[in-house]
This record gives C-alpha cells, structure tokens and sequence, in this order.
C-alpha cells in the first residue's frame, strides 16, 4: 500500500488487522499501528487552519491590490425614509443660540399624493336623481330663473347657504346648491350643521362622484367640469356664483372657469365677507345677474346678450374747477376708500383746471388707481389727467362741449359715466348702490322691456334739496303704489316710508348716465350748436347759474324725449346718505364765473394811514346765509340698511313721476306734454316746418333739427321744389284743384306740339294722375278746406292771383284758338307723336 493510502485509511478490511493482537499484552515501545491513528485524528484541526490561512492571505492581496477612481464614489440610493435622525455632514456648523441645529420633525401623516391616487372613470351615483326632478322648473329653454351656487368644501358651503336661503325666500328665482368637493357628509347632515330648516326653499344637488375621498385633483377637474355639463342641460342656470377662490379648492376654480367660459355663463366670485356685506344681491333676479338682452339694435350698434355683472363698465368724470384742492383731495380719497367687493375698478378721468394748486399735483403724482397688487399683476393705470391750455374764460357752448368730450362709451349697451362734483364726498358704500340700483333698473328681466327703463335716462346718486333754479325747496314724494312683500302690517308700515322717484330733472352733482343716453346728448348737442340760427332770443333759463351749462342742453332733451332720472329717498336720508354734498369752499363754473370790472375806486389814490384810526365792520356783511337743511354723513354701514326690510324693489311704473318743474304728473299727461315740446323744439329751434314729419332713430336726435334739410323730408309740392335750395321758404299755396292747374299746363303743352290728339292724351294722363295723386276719391275742394288757414290761422293767398297761373290760362286759350283754326288741316301721325310726347315729357309728371 501506498503511503498515501496509509495515512488516509479509509478501508475497514484495514482496521481489523489488530484484531488478532492479544489486549492483555502492552509494548513498551508505540508501534507504527499507534502513531498512525493518532497522526489521523489530529490532522483535520490542522487542514481547517491551514485552508483559513490561505484564504485570509488571499483576500488580502486582493483587497490591497484594487485600483482606485479618481473620484468617491456615488452613494447608493435609499428609498426609505429616515425617522428622526441627523443626516451625515462633514462639518460641525457654528452653534447660534437659539437657533435650532437639528432638522425638522417629519410628520408621520402620508401626503396628498399618496392619500389622493385614484383616477379610474367617473360616476354621479346622486345627481340623477335631483337633476330629473326639477324638470317642472323650465330647465329645458335657455331664458329662464334658475340660479346655481356651487362649493367644494364646507367652510365655502357655510359662507353661500346664508345667501342661497335668502335668495330663495324672496321668490324672484328658482335657487340650486350643487355640491362637487370631495367631503363625503350627506347632503342632510350638511343642512343639518348650517342649520337649515324646511323654509329654506332651495333644490339641493349631490355632484360628487364615487371614491372622491381618494379621487386625485386631475379626476376632481375632470368630475366638476363634466358635473357642470349634466347640470347645463338640466337646468340652464342663468348665472354660477361661488365662494372666494381662496377659500375654495383650486381644481374646482379652474373647472368652473374654464366650463362655464365654454357654455357663456356668468361666474360671480363673492368675496370673503359676502355673507355681511353682499347680502343685497339676494334681492336680484337671474335676469339682472346675467343680463341677457337685447338691448340696443340699429344700423350702427347692437348688443346681443349682454352679461350685465361681467362686462359692465363705469367710468368716473371729474371736472375741477380752479383753487379747488381742498374739496378735489376729499372726493379721491373717498373713491379711493370706497369698497368695490373685487369688482374692477372704474376708469378714473380728471379735468384739470388752466392753473393746478401745489397740493393737488403733489396728491396726483402719488395717487396709484386701481392699488397694487401685491400678487404680482402687472399694474395698470386707470387714471386720465385732462389739462386745458390757459385762454380767456369760454362761453357756455364751449364748455358744454368741452364737458361732453371727456368721455364716450365705445359700447353704449354696457359702458356708462359716473359725473361727479368736487363737493361730493361718497359713503364707503357707493359702489354696492350703484351696482345694485344699475342690475335691477337697467337689467331686470321685470323691468328691461318697460317703457320706464327705456326712457331712463341715469341714476342719481343725491338726493337734492332744491329746484334746479336753486332758490325754491324741493320735497319728495311718497310712495304712491306697487307690489310689496310681507303680510298686511308690513305692507301698510312700507306703505308709509320714502320712496325713489323719477324726475324729469338732470344731476351733475352725483350721478350715473347711460352710454346709449350719453350718446344721444352727443348728437343733440352737435346739432344744437351746428348753426348760428339756434340762438333764439326769448327762451327763459330754467337753470340756475351754480351747474354747468351742459344741463341745460340735457333738459332740453329729457323734455322732448319724456326722458326721466332715478332719485333715491331712503328713510335714513337726514342721517346717511350714498353722497353728501358740501357747500363750503364753493365755486361756481367756469361759464358762469363774474370777473370784476375795475372800477374809479381801485384807481383813486390811497389814503394816508392814521395809527390811531379804530378799525369798524358789520358782522351782518360777513354772515353766511342760512342752508334750508342740514348736510348727511356718508353712509358706513350695510346697503340693506337703506334699503326696505320687506318690500320687494319698486317698479318703475309704480314711482311717482315728476315734470321738469317738481310736479307729480299722470304718465299720460307726461308723454303728452312731451310730445308738444317736442313739436315746438323742432319748429322754433330746429327750423322745421309745420309739415315736418320726423323719424327718430335710436341714439340720435336729428329728428329735432332741420337746417335746410326740411324741403325734402316734409315732402312739399314740386312747386315748392323748382324754387331751388337758395330760395327761401314760404308757406305752400292753396289752390282751388290743382289737377285743374297740371292740366291746364300740360294742355297748352301739349298743343304747341301736337294738336286734339295730344290734349285727349293729355286728358288720359290727367286722369291717372288723379287716380294716383287722390286714390281714396278726396275732392280738390276738400284739400283746399284743409289748407286755407296756416298754423296761425290766418288764410292762405290764392293762386288766382299769382302770375304764373294767369300765363298758364292765357296761353291754354291761344293754343284751343290755334287747335280750331288748323283742325281740318292738321294730321299727326301717332308714332310720332308718341315718340315726341315721350322725349318731351314735361319735369315732375
């Protein structure tokens, strides 16, 4: 055997050979048997040893021979999170008492991503169910009363619940609250928390969809937009109005944006304190919200459905008299103070005077209109600065003029100006008044096709304390009838308080006129200065000297129109009031200003002063006189302050109607009177004749003015027409019959070309003429009845007595003498004949 084999023996044949050996019997000496299984239980433990050296050697060399980069190397990225440990620096920063060294806390709430996932398909398991059954509302037409609140989240649903009941109670709409957010409380238990009860008459709407607690903010758009389409063709909402978009979700406000753009509704935002401060717009309809009407059509405007809240624009024009920085400064900062509830601001407009006080350029260099916005919007300018060239004082054609140029509405349907006086201060309320008076008198759908609104020309924001010839005082009237709203005590007690009335009256201390009416005084004032002839001696002003001369020309119009002003009278007018005028620091216009002339006085030499003269005066020269009343405060607290608790807003028809001189008058005593100064405008002033017969077109008054242009537009005889425009006018002649007189002319003409047959065709074509010129049979005796006397009475001349005439007679008589002597010798051939009467035919047949 083999050493090999020897040392590892593994043959069990190999280990019985010491089997026959006697045990009893011990060698002193170990025998090779011995040595050899001991050397083969020790060698493993020393082969382990061996094989772990050899290992450990190795990994050495090869860890210590590994090339290294020439940069560290990256971490390895961890995508677990770290819970409340301090990440690895490699320099300890300097300590800073009292500023934290260790990293936030972490919150252990998983994040909106996480939480929001879901984005499977979309559907309305509860919107079915409300949308079907308020079919009976009218949902189907595009016009009708349906009005639509929608929230995301409930603090937006405590702020419109208020609003939405209050609109609902008034019963001017049919009022919807749709729900799209992701709060998975029933609709129940949401009334339940705003404590809303059965009077409540709201149509309540479930517009979420299924899984909206893990819905993502992509399928949350996604559900409102498509949401607000069902609705769109259930319900047709006139107009959408939401909570503050700081309030409300961001997908909601950027689905209702965006579908609601797409379907042409109007989104009204409400501000953050519209609960307390915008509660009068519970009072609107969805007519006045929207503003869908066709308000103005002819050749050159129209204006198809006009969204009233969203396209409104007002602009501010403010005329500064000379030395007037005191009262100037009080009204812009007025308007400035004013609370416009995120409405855009009006286009501020200032005529400057020739001479600028050092305070007001020093106001005006620091006044920014609209404010900053501190989002980060590009900023603006709303303010024009108008400053007139120094000249001698103008007339008051001339300021009229200037005065109407400052402002003319590029869309008169919507785009309407606030004329202002430097002596007005106005309540930090103005804008909510003004808003709400202009949506329900100007847009209603209850008051938009009344022929009040129409002939509406403003609305005034002051209530005056005299006539407009400043010297007698004006009272209000009382309410006279109309609908109200309550039970019978609270009609009677509303019964009793002060009323708007309609005057037919203008205003130029504060008030808003139309861009349609404001256009018409563009056009009246064109032709009312067009001609030298318009200064007619004799026509009494009816307005005193203390307001611009522009209002005389308005009332002029308003009294051939029949056109009226809104006038507010609140019960609290002697306490606040939407404008309080002041009188100190007053100045009259510039037209009406009375210069000093020198005197001898001023030109006398100076006396010598005596030191010991005792200087007198008399206090009765420097005492003010007396105001007939007392001035108001500018309103500070809620619109619905001034406004009746429980009476539905007036109608037009049913306010007192007042006449330019103060007067209560019956409407159809007003429009008649109208009509008769209408009449004689045109003839004193517009040069018109009696026969004039005028058509008025919309925004235009050249129906009142002739100049020349009367001839073709009276339609006056061919006589009168021959006479050639440098002729001047006289009344039309009467005639007897004038058939008889075109006759008897066209007979001699006749018969100076052709003979007896000419005059029997010239009799034919007499008769035709009668037939046409007189077809109802009207004798020529009847027409000179009616055209004996003019417009004075006095009789007409005869055209038995004109000249012409008498020719025309004689030579009818030459031409019958000339027919009998050449009757037998005379033949005309009757083509031509017919040629010649054709090429022939006398001017005007």
């Amino acid at each position: 055997m083999s050493l090999l084999g020897r040392i590892f023996a593994d043959d069990e044949e190999l280990g019985k050979k010491d089997d026959d050996r006697k045990r009893g019997k011990k060698n002193i000496l170990p025998t090779w048997s011995a040595r050899k299984s001991k050397a083969a239980a020790t060698w493993p433990r020393r082969r382990t040893v061996l094989f772990g050296l050899i290992a450990c050697f190795t990994l050495y060399v090869f860890f210590k021979n590994i090339p290294q980069p020439d940069h560290p190397p990256m971490a390895r990225p961890r995508f677990e999170r770290p819970h409340h440990h301090t990440p690895p620096t490699t320099h300890q920063p300097k300590v800073v008492p009292g500023v934290p060294s260790e990293a936030p806390p972490h919150s252990d709430k998983p994040s909106e991503a996480e939480k929001h996932y879901y984005d499977g398909p979309i559907r309305f398991y509860n919107l079915a169910v409300s949308l079907h059954a308020i079919a009976r509302l009218g949902g189907h037409m595009e016009i009708n009363n349906n009005v639509l609140f929608a929230v995301s989240n409930l603090k937006s649903a405590t702020e419109l619940i208020p609003i939405a009941c209050e609109m609902a109670n008034w019963y001017r709409n049919e009022v919807h609250m749709a729900f799209m957010g992701r709060d998975d409380l029933d609709v129940d238990e949401i009334k339940m928390l705003n404590g809303v009860d059965e009077q409540c008459d709201v149509h309540w709407h479930d517009a979420r969809p299924d899984y909206s607690l893990w819905s993502s903010d992509f399928r949350m758009e996604v559900s409102v937009s498509a949401a607000l389409g069902h609705i769109q063709s259930f319900m047709h909402p006139q107009v959408v109005i939401t909570d503050d978009p700081s309030r409300e979700d961001a997908f909601f406000t950027r689905a209702i944006r965006a579908r609601a753009f797409e379907q042409g509704k109007t989104v009204i935002e409400l501000p953050t304190d519209a609960s307390e401060n915008l509660m009068w717009i519970a009072r609107l309809d969805s007519g006045s919200l929207a503003g869908k009407v066709l308000l103005v059509e002819s050749p050159q405007f129209s204006a198809y459905n006009v969204l009233a809240w969203r396209t409104t624009y007002i602009d501010i024009l403010i005329h500064a008299p000379p030395q007037s920085s005191g009262p100037l400064l009080r009204l812009l900062k007025s308007i400035e103070a004013a609370d416009y509830f995120g409405y855009r601001r009006p286009h501020l407009t200032i005529e400057l005077p020739a001479d600028v006080d050092p305070p007001t350029w020093a106001f005006l260099e620091e006044l920014t209109w609209p404010p900053l916005d501190w989002s980060g919007t590009p900023h603006q300018s709303q303010v024009t600065l108008r400053h007139r060239i120094p000249r001698q004082a103008g007339t008051a054609q001339e300021a009229s003029a200037r005065q109407l140029e400052s402002f003319y509405p590029a869309r008169p349907a919507h785009s309407h100006v606030l004329v202002l006086s430097p002596q007005i201060e106005l309540s930090p309320m103005y804008f909510h008044y003004l808003l709400y008076q202009l949506l329900e008198y100007r847009y209603s759908s209850m008051t938009r096709e009344s022929p009040q609104t129409k002939n509406l020309v403003g609305l005034s924001l002051e209530l005056p304390y005299t006539h407009l010839n400043d010297s007698t005082t004006f009272s209000p009237p009382s309410f006279t009838g109309g609908t109200r709203h309550g039970d019978e005590e609270d009609q009677e007690k509303s019964a009793e308080e002060p009323t708007s009335f309609l005057w037919q009256a203008p205003n130029s201390n504060a008030a808003l006129y139309f861009g349609d009416k404001w256009i018409e005084l563009h056009s009246f004032l064109t032709s009312r200065f067009a001609d030298d002839r318009t200064k007619q001696p004799g026509r009494r002003k009816l307005i005193s000297e203390n307001y611009p001369s522009w209002l005389e020309c308005l009332q002029e119009l308003m009294r051939a129109r029949g056109y009226t002003m809104l006038y507010p009278n609140f019960p609290s007018s002697g306490r606040d009031s939407i404008a309080s005028l002041h009188y100190e620091l007053f100045k009259p216009p510039e037209e009406f200003s009375k210069h000093p002339k020198p005197t001898a006085e001023a030109d006398a030499p100076i006396p010598p002063l005596d030191p010991k003269e005792t200087f007198e005066t008399d206090p009765a020269k420097h005492r003010l006189k007396p105001k007939s009343h007392s001035e108001s405060t500018p309103l500070t607290s809620n619109l619905l302050s001034l406004l009746p608790a429980s009476a539905f807003p007036a109608d037009l028809s049913d306010l007192p109607l007042l006449s330019h001189e103060g007067n209560t008058v019956d409407p159809s005593v007003f429009k008649s009177t109208a009509r008769i100064f209408a009449n004689d405008f045109r003839r004193t002033v517009g040069k018109c004749s009696a026969t004039y017969k005028p058509k008025i077109e919309p925004m235009k008054a050249d129906d009142l003015f002739c100049y020349g242009q009367e001839d073709v537009q009276a339609g006056l005889g061919l006589e009168d027409m021959w006479r050639g425009p440098s002729t001047p006018l006289a009344p039309p002649p009467t005639v007897k019959d004038n058939s008889e007189l075109r006759q008897s002319e066209f007979e001699a003409h006749l018969m100076r070309q052709g003979g007896v047959k000419g005059v029997k065709g010239a009799e034919e074509g007499v008769e035709r003429e009668k037939d046409e010129v007189n077809p109802k049979g009207k004798g020529a005796k009847e027409e000179v009845e009616e055209e004996k006397s003019d417009m004075n009475g006095n009789p007409k001349k005869s055209i038995e007595n004109d000249a012409s005439v008498q020719n025309a007679k004689e030579r009818l008589k030459e031409a019958k003498e000339e027919k009998i002597k050449g009757k037998d010798d005379k033949k005309i051939d009757k083509t031509n004949f017919a040629e010649e009467t054709k090429e022939e035919k006398p001017r005007g047949w």
